[in-house]
């Protein structure tokens, strides 16, 4: 094809070098590894030699990005490097598709790749895949890449690339049988390290933050050295924004100041180009860790690193997930610095220690194996991709995390005991949040909840933002007071995040912010990243149908019972003064710190149960048992005692005991024992209703039968015999050989009935009732009546031995 033999690529970059072998390996292998630093050109030369080892002519050549922002910039990339033939590549991203019929090369994110194995479990548009970026180990690459290792058996005209940093490659080679790895990255210049650490006081003071070092770093750089591009690494998003705020602040925005500009993966795609486009002066980029590996940003030449990123974990003992800023690996440590030698000799300024950085671990660990699993399993459920045990992931879970997984999932009604999708869960499952946060949210939803319990679910992802320092405690307390004087720990997150927005509201100033959160004793950062974690959960919400935020406050119960949805293995009863027994028996305390300490009721709700030097209830609120059946539903026990037949209600009846993990949360409760076991109060209506005649209402078949046997019964206490008549069981049986099996109380007795003959059936004969007659002449013997002069006396006869 005329674009096989006319692509061209540049000769700067260090892959290029190692186009023919890499070539050749495409069409000798159906798995090859590319591993190369960033900045090599692996993301945007690798599709183009696809292209020209043939690959793309009947199908396409899909290449997978992790962030939206790499999908769409390398598809401008490459279009703009393959000249006339731009349009062979196009992109695909969330709700935008920039392709065509004649679209050869497909970027995506790896997210939209995932979607279409779901409706297409060959991935039959595409002869050749790319996973990018692959050490990243997110959830949807690890997914991806054991997708793809079931699909090369069926598919083998499938040809797959991986391209990663040079991490840990052995281990994409060995996953994908000994696949052949090429080493493509190229010279580097030496980059000086410099740490300058912030001290920790003034950070929990609230005097000096990772910005405010980042942006006194930025100006040193600015000031003191030479020409070249600034990189700053941040956490987040918010982060980013305040950055260029005070560096617009500190350097001006005069024709001469150095451009400022942020990147990170919401931006408009109008301003992601800014950053690839010259311009007179400096530039500094201010981004997340997009900047890290997927976004190659041109002529670095020092790099400010926090050392920070957000990164989502999984905190087994609570049960959630957590959106943290932590400290990122040597790795990725490592990565950032590289970013700044690539043009020339580089600085990498660390705002931490370097004894903190050499005690970081070697690696991220993968995503698969710090989150929650129960979200794992219910995307796999949800997309169809098969039983967790049996999918070759590249780090396998482990089998007593999978079953906690599937125990939480049925917990929260995700899942029914058959591991199938509910309602419920096929919402949670579009809701990329914690299970147990989704489950609030949609029970938020049904009581029109919704903007409090976001509010509080966002709060419940974050350390708590209170600040106690040893030697303040009182005025700590005091200042606190104002916010947790509310009937539950829960409650208390609203009211901090009321005030602090009303504050905020008047103000308008962060810095004025920051003194609030100091005079209140809040940690300025913890309140921020709250914030940040809101703003994710509503714009989530925002793009699901029904879920509109209430605008009249909520009620405390209809907030209660929504969290206790997310919550019901952390119930507890009381059994003396903040002590309480949860499900499983153990014993807990409620923490001292809390609220509600020697406050609560007889029942209460913790977000998580924490184990120190004992088991403590953190964030509590009391709760009515009443709200916890209707929520837990099939997950409750039940027990049945004392079964019997009650005249007034026409039916058999026994008194339910209701358990939740053990606890019980419903002592007694009188229930129709025929629907729970028909079988039984079966018997006992034949016995109780019918044998001894317990039957409210006429009855013309046990009016007849019920004289019969008073008869019958008469004749054995004048004779003083009980060998004439038939026992109990021979009347039971007639019952039980004729009544229809569905009979087990009045009403289905009364529907028998309506079947023609069912009453005559039922009507006993003198040999139904009778085992024998007395012998002739022994009745005369005893006579029903005795002469007595003029009068005669009714006789009446009495058996009953032993009285």
């Amino acid at each position: 094809m005329e674009q096989e033999r006319n692509i061209q690529y540049p000769a700067e970059l260090p892959i290029v070098a190692h186009r023919q072998e890499i070539i050749a390996a495409i069409r000798a292998s159906q798995v090859v590894v590319v591993a190369g630093d960033t900045g090599s050109g692996k993301t945007t030369q690798l599709p183009k030699m696809c292209l020209e080892a043939g690959r793309g002519r009947h199908k396409r050549i899909g290449c997978t990005q992790p962030r939206r922002i790499a999908a769409i910039t390398v598809a401008e990339r490459v279009a703009e490097e393959l000249g006339v033939h731009g349009g062979l590549a196009g992109y695909k991203i969330r709700f935008r598709d920039q392709t065509s019929r004649n679209t050869r090369l497909k970027f995506m994110t790896d997210g939209i790749l995932l979607a279409e194995a779901h409706h297409d479990r060959n991935l039959s548009a595409y002869d050749t895949i790319i996973i990018d970026e692959a050490h990243e180990r997110s959830l949807n690459i690890d997914f991806l890449l054991g997708l793809l290792k079931q699909l090369l058996a069926r598919r083998p005209d499938l040809t797959l690339l991986i391209t990663s940093a040079t991490i840990d490659t052995a281990r994409f080679a060995k996953h994908f049988g000994n696949a052949p790895v090429i080493e493509v990255s190229g010279r580097t210049y030496p980059v000086e390290v410099r740490y300058q650490p912030l001290d920790p006081a003034k950070e929990e003071e609230g005097e000096q933050s990772y910005v405010d070092q980042a942006v006194e770093a930025v100006c040193a750089l600015h000031q003191h050295e030479g020409e070249g591009d600034i990189l700053v690494f941040m956490p987040t998003e918010r982060d980013i924004l305040e950055t260029v705020e005070s560096l617009h602040a500190k350097l001006g925005r005069r024709h001469a100041a150095p451009m400022v500009l942020p990147l990170f993966g919401r931006l408009s795609p109008g301003d992601q180009k800014k950053i690839f486009q010259p311009v007179k002066g400096q530039k500094i980029v201010v981004a997340t860790n997009v900047a890290e590996t997927s976004i190659t940003v041109p002529g670095i030449r020092y790099v400010v690193d926090t050392g920070l990123a957000r990164m989502a974990s999984y905190n087994v003992r609570a049960r959630t997930s957590k959106l943290p800023i932590v400290a990122v690996s040597r790795a990725s440590c490592d990565q950032r610095k590289g970013r700044c030698g690539r043009v020339g000799p580089g600085v990498c300024v660390r705002l931490f220690a370097e004894e903190e950085y050499s005690n970081r671990p070697e690696y991220t660990p993968p995503e698969i194996l710090r989150t929650n699993l129960a979200e794992v399993i219910l995307r796999m459920i949800s997309l169809k991709l098969g039983e967790p045990a049996k999918f070759p992931f590249l780090d396998p879970p482990s089998g007593r995390a999978i079953q906690d997984g599937y125990g939480l999932l049925t917990e929260l009604g995700a899942l029914d005991r058959q591991h199938r999708l509910t309602a419920h869960g096929r919402l949670m499952a579009r809701l990329p949040l914690d299970p147990r946060i989704s489950r609030m949210i949609i029970e938020a939803r049904d009581h029109n909840a919704l903007r409090e319990v976001t509010i509080i679910a966002a709060g419940l992802s974050i350390q708590d933002p209170r600040v106690r320092p040893a030697d303040k405690e009182a005025a700590a307390d005091a200042a606190h007071a104002r916010f947790t004087k509310t009937p539950s720990d829960f409650l208390f997150f609203l009211a901090l995040w009321d005030g602090y927005h009303a504050t905020f509201d008047k103000l308008h100033s962060l810095s004025r912010m920051r003194k609030f959160c100091v005079s209140h004793y809040l940690s300025f950062l913890r309140m921020r990243e709250w914030r940040d974690i809101h703003e994710q959960i509503s714009q989530v919400l925002g793009e699901e149908p029904g879920f509109v935020m209430n605008t009249q406050p909520a009620s405390p119960e209809a907030i209660h019972r929504a969290i206790l949805s997310g919550n019901l293995r952390n119930i507890a009863v009381k059994k003396e003064k903040n002590l309480y027994q949860t499900g499983g028996g153990r014993e807990v305390m409620i923490f001292p710190g809390s609220s509600q300490y020697g406050k609560t009721g007889d029942w209460l709700m913790a977000a998580e149960m924490v184990e120190t030097s004992r088991l403590y209830a953190r964030t509590v609120a009391e709760i009515n048992p009443e709200w916890i059946e209707p929520l837990a539903g099939e997950l409750c026990r039940s027990s049945y005692s004392e079964p019997h037949w009650e005249k007034g209600r026409g039916q058999v009846v026994a008194f339910a005991k209701i358990s939740l993990f053990g606890l019980v949360i419903v002592p007694r409760r009188k229930v129709n024992f025929g629907l729970i076991k028909p079988e039984e109060a079966r018997r006992i209506f034949i016995q109780s209703a019918l044998v001894e005649g317990e039957l409210k209402g006429e009855y013309p078949f046990l009016a007849a039968n019920t004289a019969l046997v008073a008869e019958l019964q008469e004749m054995e206490d004048r004779l003083r015999l009980r060998t004439i008549m038939v026992d109990d069981q021979a009347l039971f049986d007639f019952y039980e050989e004729r009544l229809g099996p569905e009979v087990r109380d009045q009403r289905s007795l009364n529907q028998w009935l309506k079947n023609p003959g069912a009453q005559a059936l039922l009507v006993m004969s003198a040999d139904d009732v009778r085992r024998q007659l007395p012998e002739a002449g022994v009745l005369e013997q005893f006579p029903v009546t005795l002469p007595a002069g003029e009068c005669e006396l009714a006789l009446s006869y009495r058996f009953a031995p032993g009285e």
